[in-house]
C-alpha cells in the first residue's frame, strides 16, 4: 500500500507541474509536440492532430478515447543520442517502458500495466503496432523508431479493432509514406562516448500518378565506454550498432485502387544490459559505494553481448467500392538472435575470495535465443464519408512459431523449446450522430487464442496447451457541450490470452501457466481548445478491474520465472494532456498522470529476494520463505509520471530562427516487483534534455547543440534480486552537435 506521506508529496508535485504551466501561460493547460517550427503555426494556433484510434483519420478532439500523440520533431530530439525505445518512457501521461535486456526486447505499460517478464516467450498487456501490423513478440517490439510520422498511444482497452493482448492500451507507430512528390528528410548527430545516430528518408516519385518509392534507413552506435574492473580491461562493454533499413513501394492503378509494399529489416549488434551487483541499500533503495557509472566488475558473460536480426514484410492494399473501402493487409515477420549476461553483475561467489563489490551467494552466467516466425492477415471492410452513420467490420488472423533456447555456461544445461500460437478473430464498429451535438459509438470482437508449448530438446517434452474464446465490447458517448469543448464517458472490456511460460524448464521446473485476465474499464473525460486554439486541455479520469490478472513473479532466491494469476486487480487515475501557444515564437506542453494499482488477492505469495529487506508479511510454504502480496501496487507501475516541454524561437529576418527547446520527464514511485522490499523501488526521478540552435529556410534545415540526460542523473530503472541486490541504471549524459534538411 502506498504510504500516506509519499502520496502527499507526489500530490504536491503534481500540483507544482499545474503551477509551473500557469506561469507560462496564466490559464490551465494535449500533447502538442514543442519540437515544430514557427512557419507551421504562422497564425499563432496549436496544430491540429490527426489520430487512427478509430483506423480512420480524425481529429483528436473528436475522438472519444484518452490518448496522446509524439510528432516527428519531438521523437527526433528523443533519439538523437541514439536511445533505443525505452526512450519513449513518461513522454506522455500513463506511459512506461523499460527493458533488463538492452535494446532487444523493451516492456510496455500503459496505466500501469505491463509484464516484468525478461524471457523472450513473455506476453505483454500493451500491444506495438508498427504501420498497422501488430508485434506480438517483445523482439520485434524492438524494432527502431525511424522515419516516424507519429506515434500515438492509446490508452485503456482496445479490444474491439486490435484485439486480445491490449486490455491496457497499444502504442501505434506509423512511418512517413510514399507520396506523389520528391522528398527528402534527414537527421545526423554526433556526440559523446563516440555516439552516432542517422535517421532519413526519401520518397522518389517513379511514375506521375502510378508509383513511388520511399527509402528510408537509421544507424545508431556507440563505443565501448564502461570498465572492466575485474580484468582491468578499459572501455571494455557498453558498445552497440543498430541498423535498419526500410523499402515502401506504392502503386495506384487507379483513383480506387491503392497497393503498398513495405520490407524492413534490422541487425542489431552490441552490449546489452550491464547488471550492477549490489549497488543498492542494504537496507535503502540509494545507490551505495559500489556503484560506479564507468565501472563494472564481470567474471562472465562474454562482455554481455546482445546480436538480433529482424525483418518485416507487409503489403495493403485497399479499394474504393463506392459506398466502402476494402482494405487487406498481409504480413510476415521473423526475429532471430541472443543476449548474453552476468547476471549475478559481478564476481566473489561464497567459495571465493569475496573481492567484488559485495557477496553473491553463487555465479550466474546465462544466454537466451530466438528464432521466431510470425504470420498476420487482416481484411476489413469501413464504409467512406463522413455523415450520421459509420461503420466497419472485419476479420483477423495470426500465428506465430519460435524456439527459445536458454544456455547455462556451466549452469544450467541447454534447452530448447517451442511456443506456438495461433489466433483468429471477427468485429464491427458503428458510430452515429444521434444529435448534432451527441455521438455514440460501440464495438463488439470475437477471439479465438490456441497456444501450445512443448520442449524440443535437453529436457523431457513436459506439452502444454492453453486455449479461451471470449468477445470483447466498448461502448462511448460523445457530445460537444461548446464548439471549443467536448466530454466523453467509455466502458470497455478487453482480455489478455492465456500464456505459458517455459524458462524454467531449463532449471529443473516445470512450465507454468496462466489463464487469460479479463479486465472491464470505465472512463470519463473532456477535451477542450480555448483562446482561438492557442490552448489545448484534454483529460480523463478511470477506473479499471482486472479478473485473473496475469503476473510474473520473477527472480527470488530460486532465480525462478512463473505465471501467477491473482484474483484480483485494480486501479483507478487520471491524466492530463496539454499544449499553450503563449506566443508564435513560444510553445509549451505539459502532461501529468497519477495511477493507483492493487493487487488484491489474500492467498497470493511469492519467492522473495536473498539478500534485501522484505517489508511484506512472510510465510513459509514447503520450506521457501515467500511474501504476501495482497495491497501491493503492480510491478513497475509509476503512481506519478509528469513530462513538460517548452520551445521558444526567437525570428532572424524572413525566414530564420534562433531556438531553445528543453523537455523534461518525471517518474515516480515505482515497485519493481510483486513484493516490496526497501531496496527495489524507484521514486522520485527526472531526466531532461535541451537543444540550442539555428534553422533556416523556415525550417527546411537546423544546425543545433543537443544533451540528453542533461543533469547526468543516475536512475536505478530496475533489478535483479534472486541472490544479490543487483540493479541497472538510464544512460549516461550525452552532449553532442546535429543537423537535420528537409525538402
Amino acid at each position: 500500500m502506498s504510504n500516506p506521506l509519499e502520496t502527499l508529496r507526489n500530490i504536491r508535485f503534481g500540483a507544482s507541474l499545474g503551477a509551473i504551466a500557469l506561469a507560462f501561460t496564466g490559464a490551465p493547460a494535449i500533447a502538442q509536440d514543442a519540437g515544430e517550427s514557427q512557419a507551421e503555426t504562422p497564425s499563432g494556433e496549436l496544430d491540429v492532430i490527426v489520430v487512427t484510434a478509430n483506423r480512420r483519420e480524425e481529429n483528436l478532439q473528436d475522438v472519444p478515447v484518452s490518448a496522446a500523440t509524439l510528432q516527428p520533431d519531438r521523437i527526433q530530439n528523443l533519439f538523437a543520442a541514439g536511445a533505443d525505445n525505452t526512450a519513449l518512457a513518461a513522454q506522455v501521461p500513463g506511459l512506461f517502458v523499460e527493458s533488463s535486456n538492452g535494446r532487444a526486447a523493451p516492456r510496455f505499460y500503459i496505466r500501469g500495466l505491463g509484464n516484468t517478464d525478461f524471457d523472450l516467450a513473455a506476453s505483454q498487456p500493451v500491444s506495438v503496432v508498427y504501420d498497422e501490423v501488430v508485434l506480438e513478440n517483445v523482439t520485434l517490439k524492438a524494432f527502431p523508431i525511424f522515419d516516424v510520422d507519429r506515434i500515438e498511444v492509446l490508452r485503456g482497452p482496445q479490444g474491439t479493432l486490435f484485439g486480445r493482448n491490449t486490455p491496457a492500451g497499444i502504442v501505434k507507430i506509423d512511418t512517413v509514406k510514399p507520396g506523389d512528390a520528391f522528398e527528402v528528410q534527414g537527421s545526423a548527430s554526433v556526440g559523446s562516448f563516440g555516439s552516432v545516430s542517422i535517421d532519413g528518408g526519401v520518397t522518389i516519385p517513379l511514375v506521375s500518378d502510378l508509383a513511388s518509392l520511399r527509402l528510408s534507413g537509421m544507424w545508431a552506435q556507440r563505443d565501448n565506454w564502461v570498465d572492466n574492473g575485474f580484468t582491468g580491461e578499459e572501455d571494455a562493454l557498453g558498445a552497440y550498432s543498430d541498423v535498419a533499413g526500410r523499402a515502401q513501394l506504392l502503386i495506384t492503378p487507379s483513383e480506387r485502387l491503392s497497393i503498398l509494399g513495405s520490407y524492413s529489416i534490422r541487425d542489431l549488434d552490441g552490449t546489452s544490459t550491464l547488471f550492477r551487483a549490489n549497488i543498492l541499500g542494504p537496507g535503502n533503495n540509494d545507490l551505495n559505494a559500489n556503484y560506479d557509472r564507468d565501472t563494472v566488475f564481470y567474471d562472465a558473460g562474454a562482455d554481455n553481448q546482445a546480436k538480433y536480426k529482424a525483418q518485416i514484410a507487409t503489403g495493403k492494399i485497399d479499394y474504393d467500392a463506392d459506398v466502402a473501402t476494402i482494405t487487406s493487409i498481409t504480413s510476415w515477420a521473423s526475429s532471430e538472435g541472443s543476449s548474453r549476461g552476468d547476471i549475478d553483475g559481478g564476481f566473489g561467489a561464497s567459495f571465493l575470495p569475496i573481492m567484488g563489490p559485495g557477496f553473491i551467494p553463487f555465479p550466474s552466467d546465462t544466454q537466451d535465443s530466438i528464432e521466431l516466425d510470425q504470420f498476420t492477415q487482416e481484411i476489413r471492410i469501413a464504409s467512406n464519408g463522413g455523415g450520421a452513420f459509420q461503420w466497419q467490420v472485419g476479420g483477423f488472423y495470426f500465428d506465430s512459431d519460435f524456439d527459445v533456447t536458454t544456455v547455462g555456461f556451466d549452469f544450467p544445461p541447454s534447452v530448447t523449446v517451442n511456443h506456438t500460437n495461433e489466433s483468429w478473430a471477427v468485429f464491427g464498429q458503428v458510430t452515429s450522430q444521434v444529435t448534432d451535438t451527441i455521438k455514440l459509438t460501440g464495438g463488439l470482437r470475437y477471439t479465438d487464442d490456441q497456444k501450445d508449448f512443448v520442449v524440443k530438446a535437453g529436457a523431457a517434452p513436459q506439452p502444454r496447451s492453453v486455449s479461451d474464446n471470449r468477445v470483447s465490447w466498448d461502448l462511448a458517448a460523445f457530445a460537444e457541450v461548446s464548439d471549443d469543448a467536448s466530454v466523453y464517458a467509455r466502458v470497455a472490456s478487453g482480455f489478455r490470452a492465456p500464456t505459458i511460460q517455459g524458462r524454467d524448464v531449463a532449471f529443473f521446473a516445470p512450465p507454468s501457466v496462466a489463464t487469460s485476465e479479463k479486465i472491464m474499464s470505465y472512463e470519463v473525460g473532456f477535451k477542450s481548445e480555448l483562446a482561438d486554439r492557442r490552448i489545448r486541455l484534454n483529460g480523463a479520469a478511470y477506473f479499471y478491474n482486472i479478473e485473473d490478472p496475469q503476473f510474473s513473479a520473477v527472480g527470488g532466491a530460486g532465480n525462478l520465472v512463473q505465471l501467477v494469476n491473482a484474483a484480483d486487480g485494480r486501479g483507478w487515475g487520471f491524466e492530463l494532456d496539454s499544449a499553450f501557444q503563449v506566443t508564435p515564437e513560444f510553445l509549451v506542453t505539459l502532461g501529468v498522470s497519477y495511477n493507483n494499482t492493487e493487487i488484491r488477492d489474500e492467498n497470493l505469495a511469492v519467492g522473495i529476494c536473498a539478500q534485501c529487506t522484505v517489508t511484506d508479511t512472510i510465510v513459509n510454504i514447503a520450506g521457501t520463505d515467500r511474501a504476501l502480496v495482497d495491497g501491493n501496487p503492480f510491478p513497475n507501475a509509476p503512481e506519478w509520471t509528469g513530462d513538460i516541454t517548452a520551445r521558444y524561437g526567437l525570428p532572424v529576418g524572413n525566414s530564420g530562427e534562433f531556438f531553445v527547446f528543453t523537455d523534461w520527464t518525471y517518474q515516480g514511485h515505482t515497485n519493481f516487483f510483486l513484493y516490496e522490499s526497501l531496496e527495489f523501488f524507484a521514486d522520485n526521478q527526472i531526466e531532461g534534455g535541451l537543444r540550442v540552435g539555428y534553422a533556416g529556410n523556415d525550417g527546411q534545415w537546423e544546425v543545433a547543440a543537443f544533451a540528453r540526460n542533461i543533469t547526468n542523473e543516475d536512475n536505478v530503472k530496475g533489478g535483479i534480486d534472486f541472490n544479490n541486490n543487483t540493479a541497472f541504471v538510464n544512460e549516461p549524459r550525452v552532449f553532442g552537435l546535429s543537423v537535420r534538411y528537409s525538402y
